[in-house]
């Protein structure tokens, strides 16, 4: 073995091992904060991304990273670059790595070590460390404490469960959480960054969320800002954003990465929500008509602009968006045009078909789009869709009848129409899933493998 490779092997970049923790992760301990007098009186924040090796003027705060992670990967990869920097701050929380709800476990438990390993770390050399403390949903409750000694202050932040922008507040998540907090920890003091909910127990020390930003710091000298201008942010929509207020929204906490449920900000925004399967029609301030689609989720699916918006080369004068909501907002898809003039009807209906004892079947149609994925296909079977497809010269009916009995499953039907109507129930199969679904089989092809080559003639989306 090389000298070379011997040392890597060794190395604490490598093992991260020189502190023993507890429990079965051994988890490092961050040392128990020991408070100085007026440490906490008007108390300010500075973010990590504004602190300065020349920064003379904003020593007194306390360094957070209630910050996208991308902004200070650097101090687990490599701790001891901002070491200097930041001991001549009051004192630094530990790194706020993500804990975000629909993290895989084994992530949100490496944030934890990672945070901890990074707060005993700078405690070692030195430096005044408060832990951050951050959870996921409460199967995080037995780690996500863990290397926070009992009657330790320790800091959190409100931001992201609180309501803003767009979005509502995660309150219930938040304090299920922090209740837990307090009774493993019991925290001598919780440095609470951004407003604190009403229901929020324990000796609270309020850092204004405001008056800890950029906008309240004194500009000394440009070295220390001159970062501030260098973020230009490209949305896939179009557009480019404006540099500074690109930049003013980088706070973050825990939660959804979503930052909680999507909710109109503004009265036009209300026509992404509605009644199921319904269209909401409203006009933008130039006169012009736009219609929204509402699948059977109350959450809009597809929407109708009747403008080019004065890009005649660029959008036909009537022209349609999908909504994706994976984002957990609506996000307009690119236009679809029709430069042809042929433009499908716009239009989303529910008809009950018949009524059961137990419940009904509910029959949907809609326009003609082709399939382009597996998971387009499921998206439509699993919201309720009617489908008729063409396979070598023979019509199958993916009716997205939607049973609903009682104590049962949904269940959705294929089978082969255009039979006389005594062989149709040989060919009717019943599935639970769109996945089994999948697996009819057309003749001698199973849907799965034909499934994008197959000519639709109606389907819901």
């Amino acid at each position: 073995m090389t000298e070379e490779n011997y040392n890597y092997r060794t190395s604490q970049i490598l093992l991260r091992n020189q502190f023993l923790g507890k429990g079965k992760w051994k988890i490092p301990i961050i040392p128990k904060f020991e408070s100085r007098e007026n440490d906490f009186r008007d108390l300010l924040l500075i973010g990590f991304d504004k602190t300065h090796i020349e920064d003379n003027k904003h020593l007194d705060r306390m360094v957070h990273f209630f910050l996208y992670d991308y902004r200070f990967e650097r101090v687990w990869k490599s701790p001891d670059n901002d070491i200097e920097k930041l001991k001549r701050y009051r004192a630094v929380l530990s790194p706020d790595f993500s804990m975000y709800l629909e993290m895989s476990p084994m992530m949100q438990l490496y944030n934890v070590f990672r945070n901890r390993w990074c707060g005993a770390y700078w405690a070692s050399k030195g430096m005044r460390v408060i832990p951050t403390v951050n959870w996921g949903d409460e199967t995080t409750f037995d780690f996500c404490f863990s290397g926070v000694e009992k009657g330790s202050t320790v800091a959190v932040s409100t931001y992201m469960a609180s309501e803003h922008g767009h979005h509502k507040d995660q309150k219930e998540w938040f304090m299920a959480g922090y209740d837990e907090m307090l009774r493993q920890i019991e925290p001598e003091r919780i440095i609470c960054y951004n407003t604190p909910f009403p229901e929020m127990r324990g000796n609270i020390v309020f850092i204004d969320y405001d008056l800890s930003s950029w906008r309240y710091m004194q500009r000394e000298n440009k070295s220390v800002y001159e970062d501030m201008s260098a973020y230009k942010l490209d949305y896939s929509a179009g557009g480019i954003c404006d540099k500074m207020s690109a930049y003013i929204d980088v706070s973050k906490g825990g939660g959804s990465v979503h930052g909680g449920e999507w909710r109109p900000a503004k009265d036009e925004d209300k026509r992404f929500l509605g009644k199921p399967n319904t269209i909401n029609t409203i006009f933008d301030r130039n006169g012009n008509k736009k219609q929204t689609k509402i699948g059977p989720d109350g959450r809009a699916i597809m929407e109708r602009h009747y403008t080019n918006h004065g890009f005649p080369k660029a959008h036909s004068p009537v022209h349609d968006h999908k909504i994706d909501w994976s984002r957990g907002v609506p996000d307009p898809s690119r236009q679809i045009n029709y430069w042809d003039g042929n433009i499908p009807e716009f239009k989303h209906f529910i008809r009950e078909a018949n009524k059961m004892e137990t419940g009904k079947i509910i029959y949907s149609t809609g326009d003609d789009y082709a399939f382009t994925s597996i998971s387009d296909f499921k998206f439509s079977v699993n919201h309720g869709a009617e489908i008729i497809i063409e396979w070598n010269g023979k019509r199958y009916g993916i009716a997205s009848k939607v049973c609903r009995y009682e104590g049962a499953p949904e269940q959705k039907l294929i089978s082969q129409i255009e039979i006389p109507e005594k062989e149709m129930e040989k060919s009717e199969k019943w599935y639970n899933t769109a996945d089994e679904v999948l697996d009819y089989m057309l003749g001698e092809d199973k849907l799965r493998d034909v499934i994008t080559q197959v000519e639709v003639w109606e389907r819901t989306i």
